[in-house]
């Protein structure tokens, strides 16, 4: 799915594109909670994120598609989304200065 689509859908959803967030900061935003709050390795979140593998052979040697460990980490995932939704582990940041 290219980002564009990604945005089409956000801004159906309401979310200004141009301003608050794109397709490709959800993503990185994801793959950021994903490995430092929820422990989930790179390798299996780049799959899940059907990021190419770096490198002149990566696609022709990685061909792992972790199915198990996805599963769980987007039922993990689905689950921290529901706790912010409650109103769970939001963690106010201060302003320097």
């Amino acid at each position: 799915m290219s980002d564009a689509a990604v945005n089409a859908a956000m801004r159906r959803l309401g979310i200004d594109t141009k301003n608050e967030l794109t397709g490709h900061g959800f993503r990185a935003m994801a793959r950021t909670i994903l490995h430092e709050r929820l422990n989930y390795s790179p390798e299996v979140i780049e799959v899940q994120l059907a990021h190419k593998v770096a490198g002149p052979l990566g696609a022709a040697y990685a061909r792992a598609k972790f199915l198990d460990q996805r599963i769980k980490m987007m039922q993990a995932w689905s689950d921290y989304l529901d706790s912010l939704k409650k109103g769970g582990q939001v963690i106010p940041l201060l302003m320097a200065g």
